[in-house]
């Protein structure tokens, strides 16, 4: 009779680790996901089909840790919660990396889940999707279950050692206070040391922002009536103020302007003259996305001024021309012939 029990108990236990093993899981483990950005991203719109973030769609845990970085060595980008239409973007508030460097990184714990949807500020063809899901509720009842019957078993166990050595038990709770009292000290320096750190990294990044040297090359050209001014600058996304005076006047004035690249071209509705010409001022406002001021680096309030007077165009070659046949007609005219 007890063989037969034992060979019952054996045969279901075979068959209980049998189904476990067999049953599916119904949610996979995503407590954590990173999400890089294509290389030159900033520079080509090659990337969109494919997506210029890596993955282009990613998956975590509500409450699991989303990392962030920018992995192109070419350019700056951000993270932004939101959507973009068409080229106006639509922040949404629920997490903005502001401007990264190269190799900077950002982290976003998501407390709910849905569908999050993201762009990049400086590029707005740059977007992705973060989708948020709930862990799995009989993944959750499973684990409460193991959990109990360990927590029965290692309470069982703890009492008979308790009752076994008590000494020893109390020897070994000082002696876990005292390790604990050490690593919280351990850990309180090393957030201070991190701070510090971070600090001094802070201090570094805007004074290398600031040590930028901005130039700027004004060129110019008559168009359709006007002048249309040509702005060279050795930096992306550039803010910057320009105003065009003509005899004290102003005949041209936009403030708060962005150059996603490094040309810009503006049209002015009057024309230069060399007694008479156009005085050309460029403001600078700062390096960064439009609308995020206080993300804004780089040289502020520097002042670049050109004056501007019409190029030796086709008019002028025209006349040119005119005058020449005119001095070779005079000459003909005035040739001496010889009388024999």
């Amino acid at each position: 009779m007890k063989t037969k029990a034992i060979s019952s108990i054996f045969v279901l236990f075979a068959i209980a680790v049998g189904m476990a093993s067999m049953a599916p899981t119904a949610f996979a483990d995503h407590a954590e996901v990173a999400i890089v950005t294509v290389d030159e991203s900033g520079f080509s719109q090659a990337c969109v089909d494919d997506g210029c973030y890596v993955p282009l769609t990613a998956t975590v845990d509500v409450g699991g840790v989303v990392t962030m970085t920018n992995t192109d060595p070419t350019g700056v980008h951000t993270f932004t919660s939101g959507t973009v239409n068409g080229f106006t973007p639509s922040p949404d508030g629920i997490f903005d990396t502001s401007v990264l460097m190269s190799g900077d990184s950002f982290e976003w714990v998501p407390e709910s889940a849905g569908e999050v949807p993201y762009y990049c500020m400086l590029h707005t063809w740059m977007i992705g999707t973060i989708i948020v899901q709930e862990a799995a509720a009989e993944e959750h009842a499973d684990d409460h279950g193991d959990d109990h019957a360990a927590e029965e078993a290692a309470a069982a166990e703890a009492a008979a050692a308790e009752a076994a050595a008590a000494e020893a038990a109390a020897a070994e709770a000082a002696a876990a206070e005292a390790a604990a009292a050490e690593a919280a000290a351990a850990e309180a320096a090393a957030a201070e040391a991190a701070e510090h750190a971070a600090m001094e990294h802070e201090a570094m990044e805007h004074d290398a922002a600031e040590d930028v040297e901005l130039m700027v090359m004004i060129s110019d050209s008559q168009v359709m009536g006007g002048t249309q001014i040509e702005l060279e600058f050795n930096v992306l996304h550039l803010n910057y103020d320009l105003t065009a005076t003509q005899n004290g006047e102003i005949v041209f004035e936009e403030k708060g302007l962005h150059s996603m690249e490094l040309i810009a071209t503006h049209q002015i509705d009057a024309l230069g003259s060399d007694e008479n010409p156009i005085d050309v001022e460029v403001v600078s406002l700062g390096i960064g996305a439009p609308g995020d001021e206080d993300s804004w680096t780089g040289p502020v309030g520097q002042v670049t001024t050109a004056k501007v007077v019409p190029e030796f165009g086709t008019i002028a070659m025209m006349v040119l021309a005119v005058a020449i046949i005119s001095i070779v007609a005079v000459t003909a005219k005035s040739r001496v012939v010889p009388r024999f």
